[in-house]
């Protein structure tokens, strides 16, 4: 039986975590998801949590702490640091690609319509129950359908 991914979602628009749940809930993968609103909740949940996730869908702008500075601050604690964060933002700027690459997220997601999500949470169930996960090169950094 395969192993029940484990996924967390730092989104603070309710309609994309409910959009995320029904996706990732249609899949015949076992999966898990947790949600968080905002930065802050987030890395509470990190720093308390006993297991982190397999994999944490990271949105850019939220209040009280955006997506770009908990990253930073994930990828610089030795509990948290090799915690596979992806990027999942409705903006797309290669400029900014280039900064959350540099600062270790593996993978960058625009969202899309909810085909567009039901494919690529495909992609990633398929990537994080590899048992390495492999970190991308930087052309393979931004996943489009």
């Amino acid at each position: 039986m395969p192993k029940k991914l484990h996924f967390l979602l730092a989104d603070d628009d309710s309609d994309d975590r409910l959009f995320f749940e029904m996706v990732l809930n249609s899949l015949p993968e076992p999966t898990q998801l947790r949600t968080v609103q905002d930065g802050e909740e987030l890395m509470e949940y990190l720093k308390k949590t006993k297991t982190l996730p397999d994999v944490l869908f990271l949105d850019i702008n939220m209040p009280r702490k955006n997506g770009a500075e908990c990253l930073v601050e994930i990828k610089k604690n030795e509990k948290l640091k090799n915690l596979p964060v992806v990027i999942y933002s409705t903006s797309l700027h290669p400029e900014m690609a280039d900064k959350f690459y540099e600062n270790g997220a593996h993978y960058y997601i625009k969202k899309g319509d909810l085909e567009d999500l039901e494919k690529i949470l495909k992609k990633m169930v398929t990537i994080f129950s590899a048992k390495e996960i492999i970190y991308p090169k930087r052309n393979d950094f931004i996943l489009t359908i």
